[in-house]
Formats: C-alpha cells, structure tokens, sequence
C-alpha cells in the first residue's frame, strides 16, 4: 500500500530522525491507517520546502509511505547503449541540451558527435579565472561559453515549471548518477551549487565517451553543409586553424545557448532566414547583503540562523510590461558574463552551501519586439530578426564604456530611484569590481522608468528591499535569446531546413537547465526516428 503525507516542521526538527518517525505514525493514525509496531514502513521524502508565509517559518515535508510489502520505484535512469559508427548526429553545442540529446541519442545506440567552441571544464575554470585576476577574456571560452554551457558557473538552478515538457525525473536522476547530490530529487528547488557542476559534466563527458561518442572542444561552428535543402553536416573552425574544415553526419542538433551571436549572423545569412524575434528581457543584477533579505524573508525570526539563504521571486506589470526577478542567487555572487571584448555583461551564481555575505538577482523588464528602437531594426543585413541582436550587443557596449575593464558600472539602488549619482558604492561581491556610474541615464529609458515603479512595488511587498545597501550593477541583458530558432512543432524539425533540429535555449524553446535538458531529449528523440529510414 502506498500513502501520501505531508509533515510541517519547526526549524532544527527536519534532522530529528526519531520525531519525523513519530510524526509520520501520528499521519496516518490520523488518515485511518494504523500501523502495528512490529510492521516495517518505508517512508521516501518526496518533496521539501520552507514556508515562511504569515510571519512563521515551517519545514514542509511531502513523504510517500509504503508498506503492506510494496517497495519504492527504483527511478527513471535510462539504459545506455554502444553506439553505432555507422549512425552519426552532429550536437553544436555542449550544454545542458546538447549533454542530454547526447545521452538521448545513445539509448537508441547512435553515435553523437558533440562540437562546442569553448574548452571542457578543467581548462574553462583557469579561463574564467583569468577574466578577473587578469581582465582578460577568451571570447570562445568563458561564463557562457564551453562545456555544460552558461548553466555550469551559474548556481546550477534546476527548477522549472516546464512539467509538461518532458520528464524532469528522470534528467534529475541522470544528474545524481553522474555525483550531484541526491536531495535535488525532493528539493522544492532544487540546485547543485557552481563548484560542483564541473565534476558532474565531466562525469557525463565520460559516459558519452566510453560508449563511442566524441567531443571535439575549441571548434566552433561556422556554417552548415546543405544538399537540396537538406543538413549533412557543419563547416568548423578548430582554434588556430586558418581555414574551416568540414563534419558531415545523417543530422544536426543545434544546441548553442543564447549567447552565441555568430551563430545567429551564421543563420541570418541562409535564404531563407531561419530566424525570428521573439520577446526577451534587459535590466540589472540587484544585489543586497544577505542577512538583509534572511530578514525580510524569514521575518527576524530568531531561527534564521539555522534556515538556508532565503529567496524571492518578485513579479509585476508596469505600462503592459512585466517588470521581474530571474535567477535569483541567495548566498551567490555577481560574475562577469560578457562573451565580446568590446562588451560588458553581468550574471549571477552560488556554490552549494549558498553561503556567501550577499544574495543577487537579475531585475529586469520585457523586450518586446515593437520596443526596440528604428535604428535597430534596418541596420544591416539581419533585417527585423536580428534587431534584438544589435539592441542588446549595443546595450553591453555601451556599459563596456561606462566601465573600466572589467569593472562594471553601478549603482545604489536608492541613489538610482533618486536620479543620481552613487558618491560611494557598498561592497561587492562581484568579481570584477564596479564603478559608480548613472544607470538611469544610459540604459533605455523604456528599461528605466519600469525598474523604477517596480522596485517601489517590490518594496511594498518586501518591506526593506529598497535600501542604500543595495547595488545594482549593470547591464543583465542574457536572460534569453532575442530570436527563435523556427521549428515545427510537431517534429522539432528547422521548418527551413530538413535535418536540423533546433534545441535548447539558444533556439528559443527552453529557459533554463532542465528545461533545455528536456527539449534536448526530444529533439534527439524526433532524431532517432529518422535512422529506419536511412539506409
């Protein structure tokens, strides 16, 4: 017999083992169950979340009990096949969605052959580092760009709302394979935390690789090979070389990220343009010393110290335009992101423990397509669908310029709200330092003016959220892609270009690790269905 509790807890009460034992008695006493003394349970936490709504703070357990001889499901982990040479799928990219439209591919036995322009994790970390210690930036290898994608150094958050797009079990349980801890299973929001995703993609490289899937880091994808309309394959530029060379294969994947924006010239170019714009976000990272938001979230409880770094979701419209908080980093660290020398852009991650002196989010507001200004639109060859593109590179220059290096302009967020300039700034966590600067008068006032009367709603919802001790830095602007991918519904399929499969939040259809996990599984599903077919 199977039965569902759920258990509400005081702080602290979530470790007693004996006193949830009890407790779990008392639920289904209570539900008509009796369980005899001498009769063995076997309780699985399913799911688990704080509540600090009405000024109280309660651990909320969500437990299935089995019992009558009924045992637990033993998970959604797939099994993994030898590839087969003879069937070869192109992968561009090596994030989240291309990783698991890999891992996809090889349970029906077809080999993946996976492409990504940056270095694989080992080499990735000394890259990054040297975008702070340094000021210089590998534009091929960096916060967005190389193996596990802009996910890996990015907090790995892995909620999602997306229930309806695939199964999120089992790429949960994939990750725990791979070394993640297994409390993401019932985590209500589930992270793994910046320092140990590398292990994880490097344990998933491995998987891929011992089963005849290859990996061909720094190689970067300049073009497609088209016969009579059809993708067989992909033109690259290995780092270093002078010329492209060429990799054919029955299809192609197109999993890049959000960031590539070569990529997008690259498509922009094809007759007929596989592009079109879609709305996406642009504003600023938020950041504020984390006891003040523990505070605010926990209600001064004097539990706060034994509760994990609080966070918030903050959501509202101004002028038919949601105003929002987007990868919200208790206890995290703001980081450079930009992917252009000539740019400069932020982004936000936290380790496991979340337990840095500061918690940031991304407040930012919607892009719309009528949004974005007449110079924009017409300005070269990328017509209307590459507006976006040029609006947001033009945004990251211009902070670039605000800046100093990698140093990033910012401001207080009462002195923003007040229209001046920041005099001093507080301390920071982030890693390239800042540089007073007057957001309000360079970012769109279209992006302004809404930042404004949200920051004064969520202070009505947050009281203390509007302080002196908060920054902001700027500019957030890669939330989302500007532009889609266009791709038939019902086939994942280019509706340009038979064989290509868009995937992932590059292309438009995913907004995060799972989410673009799962399309990646189900573009490599409508993939596999093609080899019956092909001789």
């Amino acid at each position: 017999m199977k039965t569902n509790i759920q258990l509400h807890l005081l702080p602290g009460e979530e470790t007693d083992e004996a006193l949830i034992q009890r407790k779990i008695r008392a639920a289904l006493a209570e539900k008509g169950i009796r369980i005899s003394p001498n009769e063995t349970i076997t309780p699985v936490l399913a799911k688990k979340s704080i509540d600090a709504r009405k000024g109280r703070v309660r651990i909320v357990q969500s437990w299935t009990i089995y019992s009558n001889g009924e045992t637990p499901s033993t998970g959604d982990l797939p099994v993994w096949k030898k590839a087969d040479p003879r069937k070869r799928v192109l992968i561009v990219g090596a994030g989240p969605a291309g990783l698991f439209a890999a891992l996809r591919l090889l349970e029906n036995g077809i080999t993946p052959v996976i492409v990504e322009r940056g270095r694989e994790c080992a080499r990735r970390k000394r890259d990054i580092a040297a975008i702070s210690r340094d000021g210089v930036l590998d534009t091929d290898s960096n916060y967005c760009f190389g193996e596990g994608g802009a996910g890996t150094f990015s907090d790995g958050k892995l909620y999602t709302r997306s229930n309806k797009r695939g199964n999120i079990g089992k790429v949960l349980s994939i990750l725990v394979h791979h070394g993640s801890d297994p409390a993401i299973l019932t985590d209500a929001h589930p992270h793994i935390g910046s320092e140990k995703l590398p292990a994880i993609i490097t344990a998933i490289r491995t998987t891929i690789t011992s089963l005849g899937g290859e990996f061909h880091f720094g190689c970067r994808c300049t073009g497609l090979l088209l016969e009579r309309g059809m993708v067989n394959g992909i033109t690259v530029r290995a780092q270093d070389a002078e010329s492209d060379s060429k990799l054919l294969a029955d299809a192609v994947i197109l999993a890049t990220g959000h960031s590539a924006n070569d990529v997008y010239d690259m498509l922009l170019s094809l007759d007929p343009c596989p592009l079109e714009p879609k709305p996406f976000a642009i504003g600023v990272r938020c950041e504020h010393p984390r006891q003040l938001i523990d505070r605010i979230q926990y209600h001064g409880r004097r539990e706060i110290d034994r509760l994990p770094a609080a966070e918030y979701r903050l959501v509202t419209q101004v002028a038919d335009r949601g105003v929002y908080s987007f990868c919200m980093c208790p206890g995290g660290f703001v980081v450079p992101a930009a992917t252009a020398n000539d740019g400069l852009v932020v982004n936000g991650m936290s380790a496991a423990g979340r337990n840095s002196r500061w918690s940031n989010a991304a407040i930012v507001v919607e892009v719309r397509e009528e949004d974005i200004p007449e110079e924009y639109r017409l300005k070269d060859t990328r017509g209307e669908a590459g507006a976006g593109l040029r609006f947001r590179e033009a945004i990251e220059q211009k902070a670039k310029q605000e800046g100093d290096g990698q140093r990033a302009p910012a401001q207080r967020l009462t002195d923003f709200l007040a229209g001046r300039l920041s005099d001093s700034l507080p301390e920071t966590s982030y890693t390239g330092g800042v540089v007073s600067s007057r957001l309000d008068q360079w970012l769109p006032e279209y992006v302004t003016k809404r930042l404004k009367e949200g920051f004064r709603f969520f202070d009505s919802r947050m009281h203390g959220f509007i302080t002196g001790e908060a920054l902001l830095i700027a500019p957030e602007t890669r939330t989302s892609a500007p532009v889609r991918i266009v791709r038939n519904p019902g086939t994942f399929e280019s509706m340009h270009y038979k064989r290509l499969y868009p995937a992932g939040e590059g292309a438009g259809y995913a907004g995060g690790i799972v989410s673009s996990a799962m399309d990646g599984e189900k573009c490599a599903e409508a993939v596999s269905s093609l080899f019956p077919q092909i001789p």
